[in-house]
């Protein structure tokens, strides 16, 4: 190997350099464990489709962030982040989503009050946003303010994966693959249904492994009964 052999080379400085900071340090810091789920999205997609029908077009990734909103007010040990050195749970749900701006950035931009907010609302709030996010035009607290982060591989093939706590956060979920497998039905035949992966790291220093797999687990029944 020599440096003959480098087609480009990328300081690790500005945002880019912020981003490995963070990495490091979040892996440094945390005590970082990742519970993996795999749960049947029928009744959402079936919900998606019912909304679309009524002339509301909300996204999959809408309909997940809703459903782990109202699963973090049932599980607020998980909505929450340590600073100065206290583990600090939040009333309200600030929910960031991570995503990928054009020359290998990512930043995860809040939605604050998450839950107060209606699904439609939500959605509006997210697509500003995303929006301001690709044009620069956030604020620090919209970068750095959130409780809880959603990660989306949802479009490629990767079905679970370990996502890296956005600190100071205690946790962060994975959205993987959508995928159909055979299952049996309650009479006993096989029949196709249609699949997520999900991936849930939390900071063990706050979060046990019991709590975030109740958490997980009853993400899962939400996501499951959507709409219902």
């Amino acid at each position: 190997m020599s440096d003959n052999d480098i087609t480009n080379a990328i300081p690790l400085k500005g945002l880019r350099g912020m981003i490995a900071s963070n990495m490091r340090r979040s892996l440094d810091e945390a005590a970082q464990l990742t519970h993996h789920a795999e749960c049947e999205i029928e009744a959402l997609l079936n919900f998606k489709e019912a909304l679309a029908g009524s002339g509301t077009k909300a996204s999959i990734e809408d309909l997940l962030a809703d459903c782990v909103v109202r699963t973090l007010v049932r599980h607020p040990g998980l909505n929450g982040r340590i600073d100065d050195n206290e583990i600090r749970h939040y009333r309200n749900v600030h929910i960031g989503f991570a995503i990928a701006l054009p020359g290998n950035k990512l930043i995860a931009p809040v939605v604050f009050d998450a839950d107060e907010k209606s699904l439609m609302e939500r959605a509006e709030a997210r697509k500003n946003m995303l929006e301001r996010a690709r044009n620069g035009d956030l604020s620090v607290s919209e970068m750095t303010g959130g409780t809880f982060t959603l990660s989306n591989l949802g479009r490629s093939r990767v079905r679970f994966f370990t996502p890296i706590i956005n600190l100071p956060q205690l946790a962060i979920l994975g959205i993987g693959e959508t995928y159909t497998r055979p299952v049996e039905n309650s009479a006993g035949q096989w029949v196709s249904r249609r699949f997520m992966g999900l991936s849930l790291t939390f900071d063990h220093r706050a979060v046990d492994g019991g709590p975030a797999a109740e958490f997980l687990s009853d993400l899962c029944e939400e996501i499951e009964s959507a709409g219902c």
